[in-house]
């Protein structure tokens, strides 16, 4: 396992990596601000707010979810953030599915003024090249490389610095067929797939048997995991592994890519539904 979760104690794993040269863009731009969007538990949201504070950039987080304008003190991420200077403005779902359009970005300028647009996820073309550097030394001896997948950005990256002799596996966070569109624009191989059967109900979507793996893997490795990335993918890989899906002498490696952060609003919502909770994080 290469630990990019420990590369920085609050902008962990791929979240640095794809915030490096946006942010010397942002700089370059000669943008004082950086707004970018997310949920609840977001880890997106989280590293944003600490690279803010850290480098001097004011943050902006529009939020899906307004319900959550009364509440956000409570939630461990949310809270997180605000205590980085970040300014969250909670919207309706409804609203949220527009983030992308002109017209929807066109009144956050009218609104917040001239600001350094990072997607949900943070994924473009500069993160990709940040997640291109994921990858070194020894880590290039493996056949297969593994990787947790939600938009796609620090796979692309991956799969742009590898070999032709590595397989590269993407294991999707997401419920359903995986679109690999967002991948396949940033990347000209073929040495990559994706697997979508290791989702354990969707995207932030966690059962009793996926926290008990998580709680086992950490007191049997002293690795934590969280239960939106990162353990689906172990999971994941030792149940391929079990049934044969590797070949007799196959060198493996996963990435480590954080997500530890949401692991306290995870056991919140864990709590309420009176499921297992992660011992650790």
């Amino acid at each position: 396992m290469k630990r990019d979760d420990l590369l920085d104690p609050t902008i962990p794993g791929n979240k640095l990596r794809k915030l490096k040269y946006n942010l010397e863009q942002a700089r370059t731009e000669g943008k004082s601000t950086i707004l970018t969007f997310g949920g609840a538990f977001s880890n997106h949201i989280s590293a944003i707010a600490s690279a803010g504070a850290r480098h001097g950039f004011a943050t902006i987080g529009i939020i899906r979810g307004e319900e959550l304008t009364q509440s956000y003190l409570q939630n461990p991420t949310l809270s997180q953030a605000a205590e980085c200077g970040m300014q969250l403005e909670f919207i309706n779902r409804a609203d949220y599915r527009n983030k992308s359009e002109k017209t929807f970005l066109g009144k956050l300028e009218q609104r917040f003024g001239d600001f350094y647009l990072l997607p949900e996820g943070g994924t473009n073309s500069l993160a990709v090249k940040g997640c291109e550097e994921i990858l070194s030394g020894d880590d290039f001896s493996f056949d297969y490389i593994c990787c947790a997948v939600g938009t796609g950005g620090t796979l692309a990256g991956i799969i742009n610095s590898s070999e032709t002799h590595h397989k590269i596996i993407g294991f999707s966070s997401l419920k359903g067929t995986f679109d690999i569109s967002g991948i396949a624009k940033f990347v000209d191989k073929h040495n990559w797939k994706i697997i979508s059967d290791y989702h354990f109900g969707g995207y932030g979507k966690v059962t009793n048997e996926l926290v008990d793996y998580i709680n086992c893997f950490y007191n049997k490795n002293k690795i934590p995991l969280d239960p939106v990335y990162t353990g689906k993918m172990m999971f994941g890989i030792e149940d391929l592994i079990r049934n044969g899906y590797f070949p007799k002498g196959s060198r493996i490696l996963a990435i480590h890519t954080g997500g530890l952060q949401g692991i306290a609003g995870m056991n919140q919502k864990l709590k309420t539904k009176n499921l297992h909770i992660i011992e650790h994080g």
